[in-house]
């Protein structure tokens, strides 16, 4: 048997009226129109979350990076020479 939870919500009484109606237009129940709205959202928040989106511009950008790094600055070879130390001291 599935384990299930139940959410309430209080809204208001248009909003109540138009989750009706795009229930109806879908031939759906409004308990199963909005289960499919929310895991929608749901999933479309987690998406955005884990999604970076780039412009062109700021794609060709990071490529070029990735392509040619600059030089290290004089305190990341610094840190660089350290991080041993740092890692396993004596």
């Amino acid at each position: 048997m599935a384990t299930t939870a139940r959410l309430e919500a209080r809204i208001s009484v248009d909003l109540q009226k138009k989750l009706k109606r795009a229930a109806q237009l879908q031939g759906r129940t409004v308990t199963d129109f909005v289960i499919n709205a929310v895991q929608d959202a749901a999933q479309r928040a987690i998406e955005e979350a884990h999604v970076i989106q780039l412009s062109q511009s700021d794609q060709e950008s990071f490529a070029r990076a990735l392509l040619a790094p600059p030089a290290m600055a004089p305190a990341l070879k610094r840190a660089f020479a350290r991080r041993p130390k740092l890692l396993r001291p004596e």
